[in-house]
């Protein structure tokens, strides 16, 4: 869906406000915390210091790659493979 907006198209990044961005990423977090702690086996501080200290947080906090659009599951995807190979995919 596009809006139009003085002579162009708004893309669907634009449509977020950076209240919207933040809340998106800050779900993907407590969903990717869910995740480590059942395939892991680790508490929930373990977890979000895993997340938080890995390569892929960083990329996930900037807005310009778009992850914070994608599902949980499929940033969960590049975490693990992060966690697994010490490297992004």
């Amino acid at each position: 869906m596009f809006l139009y907006r003085i002579g162009r198209f708004k893309t669907e990044k634009e449509m977020t406000t950076k209240n919207e961005q933040n809340f998106l990423i800050d779900c993907i977090i407590t969903d990717l915390a869910t995740f480590l702690m059942k395939d892991y086996g680790v508490d929930e501080a373990g977890a979000l210091r895993t997340i938080y200290n890995s390569e892929y947080y960083s990329r996930l906090a900037d807005i310009s790659t778009g992850f914070y659009l994608d599902s949980s599951l499929y940033n969960y995807h590049y975490l693990r493979h992060e966690l697994e190979h010490d490297k992004i995919a």
